[in-house]
């Protein structure tokens, strides 16, 4: 199993509103590196869900992928604001995987927060420069994130992961 950060503007789609739809696609990712670690995603690998360009920014749950990476429809949608016309349908530019919420934080995680805990010291999240919407983070980093929001030590045992 691998362990992701998936970004995403609380004022778009937030955690509550995964909750509220249960599960949904991840689409619309246009870069490069996160579209990569996007096909990378396996079913069953856990993410946690931040919430971005927002005051406090933050780690709001934690969610799983129920699909693997698949064409991104948006890509071929003339309409739609991810539209690439240059992605031909043989042969899609494009990923995307679809998500279910597993748990809120008990406690919102903040960014100021997570810059305390010594254990993120190599979260990429906390790299200068790093404003991916879609990464990887270790098992540990994970762990320490997950339990510092609050969520129950049986959450945190990897048997139930």
């Amino acid at each position: 199993m691998n362990f992701w950060l998936l970004k995403s503007e609380p004022e778009t789609f937030g955690f509550a509103d995964l909750v509220r739809v249960g599960r949904e696609p991840w689409n619309g990712v246009r870069n490069y590196q996160a579209r990569n670690f996007l096909r990378q995603m396996q079913v069953g690998d856990l993410c946690l869900f931040y919430h971005s360009a927002t005051s406090p920014a933050g780690i709001a749950g934690v969610a799983r992928v129920v699909r693997a990476a698949y064409p991104d429809n948006l890509q071929f949608d003339p309409a739609s604001l991810y539209h690439d016309a240059a992605s031909p349908p043989e042969a899609p530019r494009w990923s995307m995987v679809d998500v279910a919420a597993v748990a809120a934080l008990p406690r919102f995680l903040t960014l100021a927060e997570l810059r305390t805990l010594p254990e993120l010291g190599n979260l990429r999240l906390l790299q200068r420069g790093n404003r991916l919407s879609v990464m990887p983070v270790s098992q540990e980093e994970f762990q320490v994130i997950v339990a510092a929001g609050g969520l129950e030590p049986e959450f945190l045992n990897a048997d139930s992961f």
